[in-house]
């Protein structure tokens, strides 16, 4: 058997080589004891001596990294600054933790492609100023693509009355990526609306009441709100928003109406009062001047009785005629002051006309700020007044008043104008 010996001098040893038709062996012959090496002295400066400058997590991974210093580990504390939520460090052995869970990331304590720059040190427990501080990043990433959705801050249906204002924010959930703008559109024509472009803007409408007619079925009137979200990538999420509109009653309008016609019955009141007036004056005259006929004829009458009774002749005689002297007074007090019984009916009449208005007026008067039945007391003082219009159509209503509010009312509830026309029993 022929053997081949070579022999190889390193600076670490001797390595001998054996090799042989068969077989082929390496041995090496450590020599460091006798040789003379230069030795590198103990490092006199703290350090991490496998620092990551960088760490790259993923969601609902977990993170485990032990640091290392060039001295006893017992003999130190470790300490983080800055770092992000759920993110330790063993303070003893310099172990750092972390699991990137995904209620992180959905609360936005954490977010995705953000650089978390952590403060880390260590120092010596009984020297404080042998010590390190330097930092790592941190990056959290997601394979996952979770998308962005649109959250108005209402329900899916609202449901209000002509006049009222619906207000509400459309609200983002931001996933992988967040939404950058958002289209507005409407199933009907809509107005008088607050224009919402991006999250968190408000949506804010108020329905004419005039939105809902009459030929719309229940009385209602039924508008679907959607609301488009887009990202940069032109990924939509659509939110929508049915709001069910009612027919209501446009009380402001309804107010300036009710208003208008108390207004207008009351100066209709004070012209029947004037016209009363004028009526009850003519009354009073007529019946004056037929009262004063009717003492001159019972005075003529019982003159011509004394008369008629005296011893003279001649007045005897004049006292024959006197009688009849009285009874030809009657036609001519029928054709000079005839009875006014249409004008003193009229005259009932108005009076009566305007007791029903007045008190019309205050069985109608509104209740609140809000009367609820404003319509119904409204068509009900215009029929009265229509009513009461027609009644009193052929008596000529004076439009001329040189007299006060004050002035009429005295007159009209005197004593003796109620005495006068007040209804008598049998």
């Amino acid at each position: 058997m022929r053997k081949l010996f070579v022999l190889i001098s390193l600076m670490t040893g001797i390595i001998t080589v054996t090799w042989s038709q068969d077989t082929l062996s390496v041995k090496r012959i450590d020599t460091t004891h006798n040789a003379n090496l230069p030795v590198h002295p103990a490092d006199s400066v703290l350090r991490i001596i496998n620092l990551n400058p960088f760490f790259n997590q993923h969601v609902d991974s977990l993170l485990s990294y032990q640091f290392m210093i060039n001295r006893d580990p017992s003999k130190y504390y470790w300490y983080l600054k800055n770092s992000p939520a759920g993110l330790k460090i063993n303070k003893d052995n310099g172990l750092l933790t972390f699991k990137a869970e995904k209620s992180y990331f959905l609360s936005g304590k954490l977010k995705y492609d953000v650089n978390y720059k952590v403060n880390i040190g260590v120092q010596s427990l009984t020297d404080p100023k042998d010590m390190v501080d330097t930092s790592f990043t941190l990056v959290f990433y997601n394979t996952e693509i979770i998308p962005s959705k649109v959250k108005p801050t209402v329900g899916s249906t609202l449901t209000i009355d002509e006049g009222d204002t619906v207000s509400f924010k459309i609200q983002c959930e931001t996933g992988s990526f967040p939404i950058e703008d958002i289209l507005f559109s409407s199933s009907i024509p809509i107005k008088n609306f607050s224009l919402v472009k991006k999250c968190d803007d408000e949506f804010r409408w108020s329905p004419d009441y005039d939105f809902v007619k009459d030929s719309d079925p229940g009385k209602q009137k039924t508008v679907t709100l959607s609301f488009i979200g887009s990202n940069k990538f032109r990924e939509k999420d659509t939110a929508l928003v049915t709001i069910i509109v009612n027919d209501a009653l446009n009380y402001p309008m309804a107010l300036e109406d009710y208003k208008l016609l108390t207004k207008n019955i009351s100066t209709y009141i004070l012209q029947l009062k004037y016209t009363f007036l004028q009526l009850d004056k003519k009354l009073k005259k007529n019946k004056k001047t037929r009262t004063t006929f009717d003492m001159t004829g019972a005075s003529t009458a019982l003159t011509g009785t004394i008369l008629s009774t005296s011893s003279n002749q001649g007045a005897q005689n004049t006292g024959k005629i006197l009688p009849s002297v009285g009874i030809s007074l009657v036609p001519i007090k029928e054709a000079i002051a005839p009875a006014k019984i249409v004008d003193q009916n009229q005259a009932a009449l108005v009076r009566t006309s305007i007791k029903r208005l007045e008190y019309m007026l205050t069985d109608n008067a509104l209740v609140g700020d809000r009367d609820p039945d404003i319509v119904k007391k409204t068509n009900k003082l215009r029929d009265e007044l229509k009513q009461i219009q027609v009644q009193l159509i052929d008596i000529p209503i004076d439009f001329t008043n040189n007299m006060t509010e004050e002035e009429l009312n005295r007159y009209f509830n005197s004593p003796k104008v109620n005495k006068k026309y007040r209804l008598k029993g049998k």
